[in-house]
Parts: C-alpha cells; sequence; structure tokens
C-alpha cells in the first residue's frame, strides 16, 4: 500500500462514523481553524487500532511519505491519527526522523499537536540521540517559528529526574520576554512538571526569575498546593 493509498483508506474509514454535531463543537473548541469529523477521542483510538490491525503500520521507510499525506488532508482526526502512530518506537531510531517531525510542528500548527509532539515525538526521538540535543533546540529557537520554539521549552515534560535543567531555565530566559501567551503558558507548564521532580530547583528558579504573572502561576501551582511555599 503507498502513502497515499494509506491515507486514503484511512480517511475514509473516518468518514463512515462522522458526526456533524460533534464536529461543530470541536470546530469551535478549535476557533475553527480545522475541520473535524466528529469523532472523539475515545472512538477514534478504537477505529485507528482496528485500521492498523488490518492495514498494519506505514514501514519506518513509508513513514515520512505517509505522514505528509495525511498532514495535508483538512480534517483533525486524521493529523492525531497519524501523530499517535508516529509516536511508536520502530520510528525513532531513524537519526533523520527529527525533519518529519519539524514539518509536523511547522505545519498546520496549533497546541493540540505541537504539544503531543513535542513531548511524545521530539522529546522522545532525542532520548535516543542525545548526542543531537543542542543543535535542534538552537535550530528551533533560532527558526522565530513559535512553535518550534514551545517545543524546546515542552519536549522534557515526562524527562523527570533526566531533565536537563540548564537547558530548560535557559530556554526559559531566552524566551522570557515573549509576549505570545503559548510561550508564557509553555514556561509555566514546563516548570510547573518540574516541580514535581525537583520542587527547591524550581522555586528558587521563579525567585531569581521576573516570570510573567500567566508563566509564574503555571509554574507555582503544583508546590503552591503541596504547601511547600
Amino acid at each position: 500500500m503507498t502513502a497515499s493509498e494509506y491515507a486514503g483508506a484511512l480517511q475514509s474509514c473516518f468518514i463512515s462514523y462522522s458526526n456533524a454535531y460533534n464536529a461543530g463543537r470541536m470546530s469551535r473548541y478549535m476557533l475553527d481553524k480545522f475541520e473535524f469529523f466528529g469523532i472523539q477521542s475515545p472512538l477514534r483510538k478504537k477505529l485507528v487500532a482496528e485500521f492498523v490491525h488490518i492495514h498494519g503500520l506505514p514501514s519506518p521507510e513509508q513513514l515520512d511519505d505517509t505522514v505528509m499525506h495525511i498532514w495535508n488532508l483538512p480534517q483533525r482526526e486524521l493529523h492525531y491519527a497519524i501523530m499517535e502512530i508516529a509516536s511508536r518506537k520502530v520510528y525513532l531510531t531513524d537519526p533523520e526522523r527529527i525533519k518529519l517531525f519539524e514539518f509536523m510542528i511547522s505545519t498546520n500548527s496549533w497546541w493540540d499537536t505541537v504539544d503531543f509532539i513535542a513531548a511524545n515525538l521530539v522529546g522522545a526521538w532525542l532520548v535516543r540521540h542525545k548526542a543531537a540535543t543542542e543543535n535542534i533546540t538552537q535550530t528551533f529557537m533560532q527558526s522565530d517559528n513559535m512553535w518550534l520554539q514551545r517545543t524546546v521549552l515542552l519536549f522534557q515534560l515526562k524527562y523527570k529526574k533526566e531533565t536537563n535543567h540548564e537547558l530548560l531555565f535557559a530556554t526559559i530566559r531566552q524566551l522570557n520576554g515573549s509576549k505570545e501567551f503559548f510561550i508564557r503558558k509553555a514556561i509555566g507548564w514546563a516548570l510547573r512538571e518540574y516541580s514535581k521532580t525537583n520542587p527547591e530547583s524550581v522555586i528558587s528558579f521563579t525567585n531569581n526569575t521576573e516570570l510573567s504573572p500567566l508563566s509564574r502561576r503555571e509554574a507555582l501551582k503544583v508546590v503552591s498546593k503541596k504547601g511547600i511555599i
């Protein structure tokens, strides 16, 4: 099955389960930036599992073409489906795969896909290609693309004790003057997540860094709830 055929088969599968009422609600929630079939997450994941059982996964060699075909289709559930498929470990060993992830972040960009890609694709890929971390993060930061910059803030969300806090804090300092809501929110989210592992470090950083009110509020939610501060 070619990449185009795979994309068409997945689209046909989803069309059969379209729900106009849900589609309208889902599109409005995303500020009408994307079309939707109206397939909610539990059903979508069930359909994808059945689809993969029947049609298999794209080969590692075909993944890039398959993703690009699907990413250029209008319905957002297709994007969710293929990014979840692309997060499988078999696809993360390719040292060139990051180029695909950069395409996915930079195209049809919004928080719903970017945040998943940051933590589950870029973050997981960099675990396997640690030597590329400095080059990739610098490239993303220098791009002036807000979504690539947000990715640098969020790719370590699942790293816990393996978080490179020096990189995280340096990234925050570099982006701290941004007026973009999605950057300010991501700064707080990244710090809040790291505070679950190293609350003292996050408290010290926030005490010594003039963050936006939004970033600070988000950063300290967990430690405040636990009564640490």
